[in-house]
């Protein structure tokens, strides 16, 4: 279901259109709502039409992302509920320093901010480990980081452990296209399925760490780096741009990696040339 690409169409449809796509009956969403089926029913076959706070109501009981809540109050009629600004604009400012904050505090370990189609919105200087061979045009903005790390012009030759990294990645997009019905991260998955896949480099190696979580492995000069992922959103936002962003940050998984990490950040700051610190 693509919803996006279909404008005009009636709320009963859209609203029809998720509740399958979440796999809940009239029933189930009703209950959930505090609403009667019959009338649930009505909405869908455009019987009756609901109050915008009605619809926020279903819409948030179908966990929807904020631009399809407004998607839906639109299609049914009334103004949108959610506002939707620019980074750059001064109502964001407070916003825009706590993330440089985080950033900037996780130096020297590698963090970047995304937008909701995994788009590069800022980075920190420790970014650079990971960009350093990639080809110009997966560089020139604007940065899709999932192309970088799985392009075999990207990341993706340096990436110790592609099979099961690239799997991960993919598990991720592919649960937040179905969460989304976003057709642009529905291309984008079929875009990095059709990248080598990495099955040549051979089967990870089975330590403590593969164990417990997913590590990112990554070969820097003669030294194989371990990396730990994390991914920060930001609570109860109540902008659509906001809703979409999150901090996706690397902490080191052991201590050869944290000295590399923190050895190439003295090296940058001395201005001294540095491998892999462009």
């Amino acid at each position: 279901m693509t919803t996006r690409t279909r404008p005009g169409r009636p709320v009963g449809e859209l609203l029809r259109d998720w509740r399958r796509t979440r796999g809940m009956s009239q029933l189930d969403l009703s209950i959930e709502a505090g609403v009667s089926a019959r009338h649930l029913s009505f909405v869908e076959t455009g019987r009756s039409r609901p109050s915008p706070d009605l619809i926020l109501r279903l819409a948030e009981r179908l966990d929807l992302p904020l631009a399809e809540r407004n998607t839906m109050l639109l299609a049914g009629g009334y103004a949108p509920a959610y506002p939707s600004h620019e980074l750059t604009d001064p109502q964001l400012a407070p916003f825009r320093a706590a993330v440089r904050q985080i950033l900037d505090g996780h130096s020297p370990y590698p963090a970047v901010l995304v937008d909701q189609h995994w788009q590069l919105v800022e980075a920190n200087p420790a970014v650079a480990l990971f960009a350093a061979d990639a080809k110009p045009h997966l560089l020139t903005p604007p940065v899709n980081v999932l192309r970088l790390s799985l392009h075999p012009d990207g990341m993706a030759p340096r990436i110790v452990n592609l099979p099961e990294w690239r799997a991960h990645l993919l598990a991720r997009l592919r649960q937040q296209a179905a969460a989304t019905s976003d057709p642009v991260l529905s291309d984008l998955l079929d875009e990095l399925r059709g990248y080598p896949s990495g099955d040549d480099i051979g089967a990870p190696t089975s330590d403590e760490l593969s164990r417990v979580v997913i590590p990112l492995r990554y070969r820097h000069g003669d030294r194989e780096l371990a990396f730990i992922s994390t991914t920060t959103l930001f609570g109860t936002p109540l902008d659509v741009t906001v809703s979409g962003l999150a901090v996706e940050a690397f902490f080191p998984a052991d201590p050869v990696t944290a000295a590399a990490l923190h050895a190439l950040a003295a090296l940058h700051a001395l201005g001294t040339p540095a491998a892999g610190m462009a």
